[in-house]
């Protein structure tokens, strides 16, 4: 609502002018404050979640479940996906999505870990690894910005010929990591002060990708086209070159994970990354990212990750068969959902 203008401004005295309503004031000023708030009470409520689930673990399974290698395993895991994940927050966050981010994983792993490239060492497979991640985040994003393609469709179709691909360059066979440095940075000696290198690169990435997101121009532009990409567009944004560049970070934030994968496991497979998809799209919607787009957060889809990756630990020392897995974040997925349309509706009144 457009406000009076006051007799101060108009230059000229008004003695019969009433003031400015504080009421209407204050009630335009609150919901600037409470998305803050309500991110902040979403990041608490999934640590505290975290807590319930360690004190789960620790209930079920002491021996195993508490013991520092375990733990260390936890962290190891989510380091892969909650690289992706980050990626995946920011195209969420414009109101985008992509599907193809597994595929894209193992894409990238294949290609690092061809013979041909593993003779150009370390420095080889990374660049591959970041490349090929890059080359299909270009696809994407000239599909989607340029191409005017739906987002669901582009990525699906990558989805599809990444996997493709993959397959038909490890002809279904595992392809062995040899370079000795490489897999190096997977053993426990590389470990600095017990935090293994993997968890290191996982941190870095989500400081970056915090730093990115909140506190640079391309930050408030993601968040500005995920919000109103027409309004967004008579601001002045590129839209279709920003969602450019969205897909091509994500790609990045795939071939990164990818030569961590292949830190991890000491091979390529074409089976690498299998439903990071849906990990990664469930992190970020559990963690406060609005799938609709205008809003994420990094540290909420980190959080979501931790949850997940403690969850399929859990269940893994408890025996629990991978089925119940994948029905239990399908129920958590509806249920983070909810509480957003929920949360959401509040807002609007």
């Amino acid at each position: 609502m457009t406000q009076p203008v006051s007799s101060a401004q108009q230059g000229g005295p008004d003695k019969g002018a009433a003031p400015a309503p504080v009421p209407e004031l204050r009630k335009k000023d609150g919901p600037a404050r409470i998305p803050g708030l309500r991110v902040d009470v979403r990041n608490l409520s999934l640590l505290g979640v975290l807590v319930v689930l360690v004190a789960v673990g620790g209930f079920t399974e002491p021996d195993a479940f508490l013991d520092a290698g375990n733990l260390q395993l936890i962290l190891t895991q989510s380091s892969v996906i909650g690289v992706v994940t980050v990626g995946m927050t920011f195209v969420i966050t414009s109101g985008g999505i992509d599907l193809s981010v597994g595929a894209m994983v193992a894409l990238a792993s294949v290609w690092a870990t061809t013979v041909a490239t593993q003779e150009y060492g370390f420095a080889g497979m990374l660049f591959t690894a970041v490349t090929v991640g890059l080359a299909a985040g270009l696809v994407n994003g000239m599909l989607i910005a340029y191409g005017r393609m739906v987002p669901f469709i582009a990525t699906l179709a990558m989805l599809a010929s990444a996997r493709g691909l993959a397959l038909q360059i490890t002809d279904g066979k595992t392809q062995i990591v040899t370079v000795k440095s490489v897999l190096d940075l997977g053993l426990p000696d590389s470990y600095v002060l017990g935090i293994p290198p993997l968890v290191m690169m996982f941190a870095a990435v989500t400081v970056v990708g915090w730093l990115v997101l909140n506190r640079t121009t391309f930050g408030r532009r993601t968040v500005a086209v995920g919000g109103n990409a027409e309004a967004a567009r008579l601001a002045g944004i590129d839209v279709r070159r920003q969602r450019l560049f969205l897909y091509l970070l994500s790609g990045l934030c795939c071939g990164i994970a990818a030569f961590m994968l292949i830190i991890l496991s000491g091979s390529g497979q074409n089976t690498n990354g299998n439903l990071y998809e849906l990990d990664a799209i469930a992190a970020a919607i559990i963690g406060g990212t609005l799938l609709s787009g205008g809003r994420g957060t990094i540290v909420g889809s980190v959080l979501g990750v931790l949850v997940f990756t403690t969850i399929t630990n859990i269940f893994a020392l408890n025996n629990l068969q991978s089925d119940v897995q994948q029905i239990a974040k399908g129920a958590i997925i509806v249920a983070a959902v909810l509480v957003q349309r929920r949360t959401s509706a509040h807002g609007e009144t």
